[in-house]
């Protein structure tokens, strides 16, 4: 169990420091739904591996963190379903 646990956290570190940096070397826009979902899962991860291993504070900051990204997913998916004018 502490083997996939530790793999989960260091796959979480690797996508939200993916995104960061990628979105620092304007490879990705953080207006993109790929940025927010790697926040989001990478988030969800961290939330994981802080959990089990007791540290609160840094599950808070992961559940802020995700949240936002669930925040940004949502706004970008309610501009997509809106009708565009003719």
């Amino acid at each position: 169990m502490v083997v996939l646990v530790e793999t989960i956290g260091w796959l979480g570190s690797i996508l939200l420091i993916g995104a960061f940096l990628m979105s620092s070397m304007d490879k990705i826009s953080t207006q993109s739904p790929v940025y927010q979902l790697m926040n989001l899962i990478g988030g969800v991860m961290l939330i994981l591996n802080s959990l089990y291993y007791g540290a609160l504070p840094s599950s808070f900051l992961n559940l802020i963190w995700s949240g936002i990204a669930i925040f940004y997913l949502a706004i970008m998916i309610r501009k997509n379903r809106k009708p565009r004018p003719a």
